[in-house]
């Protein structure tokens, strides 16, 4: 049963304190724009999106990597002929290993992590097991990337307070190794994140603050009524895809697309909140017979429970003949989260001028965000009577700071395994031991011979040996 709220009055109130804090660029440039190739000596230039990665085997990416003794693989046959260079190589932890990065723009960073396993007779990165870390978030927990025949990128938002980013990856106690194939870490636009959005639940609808400094993980990212949206059409380089798979209901709607310009306003959505290619399509419900229809569109969004998420809603009224014309509700999660949405007078009295909304929405024990957009007592005849062109899903990290279960960053290193170790330091005492036996024998041995002699090399490393056998170099 729907919860019937009126909240146009603080709702326009919090849209009209919070937009005041917007504004338009003509192009964006990060301060802080770090691009790693894991794995690669060379830096690599990608095709969608024409960007270029820094290997971090070379004297300019070796920087960023700080720890010793990781192990660069590489995928001699790939299997995918139009796969990304980007996935040809990865960087291999057998222990915890840290990527630090010089932050000098503090604030929102987006971090975005690359996988894809490749075949390795040396390593299974298909089932291993690990964690990721960064500034005491824990963004993964005992992930795997499995079989996927396709790169998997995890997409966070995250507030950044201290001079560095630090990524920890952790091999997890049933693996023996962690890998990644490449890393974004990127100072986000001061627009991309509002710190105030709209709590929805079933008793009530309030304001909430501090959003900013949550860590968010995009678990969607829609264009809703388009088609799918390459990182080479959005200037923050992200993927949105086709609606399709999540339409839930659409009986009397349609898809409309617009080829005029998009007018992005002081104020309001910005490209790198929205692209053209986003706003530009939609789904609409219009008038049929001079009758306002009495159906909603709706879509469903499965996520994992005990999270709160951010839902974040795209509007522009592409479809409407005439300012004025347009007022619809927005339902989340059953809940009115929006009533008589009037997107002229939000807009300043503009046609496909682009305009988003935040909602909170806490998902205790339901696995399913529900969003449904259809009239309302004010919708018109003849007109158009609801509009929706895209959706944001963000998963906010939970009270032990974990994005990904109920365990903190802390608790990866205490149960983390000293296998490692373990055999380390009586293999070096053992070899300690041998090296000065060794010596004394020499020194006997020419005591009794005083002839020259020209000794075997014992220095070189027999893993490094038999890492070149291998296609495989270690740091």
């Amino acid at each position: 049963m729907e919860t019937h709220h009126r909240t146009s009055t603080i709702f326009s109130l919090y849209i009209s304190i919070s937009l005041l804090y917007f504004s338009i660029v003509s192009a964006f440039s990060p301060t802080d724009d770090y691009l790693i190739d894991c794995g690669s000596t060379q830096p690599t230039t990608t095709v969608d999106g024409n960007r270029r990665f820094t290997g971090d085997s070379s004297d300019l990416g070796s920087q960023f990597l700080k720890s010793t003794r990781t192990i660069s693989l590489c995928d001699t046959n790939p299997s995918s002929p139009g796969l990304s260079p980007l996935y040809h190589t990865a960087r291999v932890f057998a222990r915890p290993s840290k990527y630090a990065f010089k932050i000098r723009n503090r604030g929102t960073h987006l971090v975005r992590l690359h996988f894809h396993p490749f075949d390795s007779s040396n390593f299974n990165t298909y089932e291993t097991q690990f964690h990721v870390l960064a500034n005491g978030y824990l963004l993964l927990n005992n992930f795997t990337v499995g079989k996927s025949q396709t790169p998997v990128i995890k997409d966070y938002v995250i507030w950044v307070d201290n001079e560095e980013l630090v990524l920890t990856f952790v091999p997890s106690k049933k693996s023996e190794i962690a890998f990644v194939n490449a890393i974004e870490v990127i100072s986000a636009p001061k627009d991309l994140v509002a710190d105030v959005a709209m709590l929805v639940n079933t008793e009530k609808i309030e304001k909430i603050n501090g959003l900013m400094k949550n860590a968010l993980e995009t678990v969607y990212r829609v264009n809703v009524g388009g088609r799918k949206v390459t990182p080479f059409n959005d200037s923050l380089w992200r993927t949105w895809v086709p609606d399709d798979e999540f339409l839930k209901s659409s009986d009397g709607s349609q898809k409309v697309s617009f080829s005029g310009r998009i007018k992005y306003q002081i104020g309001g959505a910005s490209r790198e909140v929205g692209p053209d290619n986003v706003y530009n399509s939609a789904r609409v419900i219009s008038s049929l017979n001079n009758l306002v229809p009495q159906r909603n569109i709706s879509w469903e969004f499965p996520v994992v429970g005990g999270y709160k998420y951010l839902v974040r809603l795209h509007f522009c009224d592409i479809a409407s003949i005439s300012l004025g014309l347009l007022y619809f509700n927005v339902y989340v999660n059953g809940n009115l989260a929006y009533e008589n949405l009037d997107l002229s007078s939000i807009t300043n009295m503009a046609l496909a001028s682009p305009f988003y909304a935040d909602f909170v929405v806490n998902m205790e024990s339901s696995g399913v965000v529900t969003i449904r957009v259809g009239p309302s007592k004010m919708s018109m005849s003849n007109a158009i009577d609801a509009i929706l062109n895209g959706v944001e899903i963000m998963k906010m990290n939970n009270s032990m700071g974990s994005l990904d279960g109920e365990i903190c960053a802390d608790s990866v290193f205490k149960n983390w395994p000293r296998r490692n170790f373990g055999g380390v330091v009586p293999l070096i005492a053992a070899m300690c031991l041998l090296g000065t036996a060794l010596v004394v024998m020499h020194r006997r041995w020419v005591a009794k011979k005083s002839v020259g002699w020209s000794p075997i090399p014992v220095d070189v490393s027999e893993v490094n040996l038999n890492s070149e056998k291998l296609g495989i170099n270690l740091r």
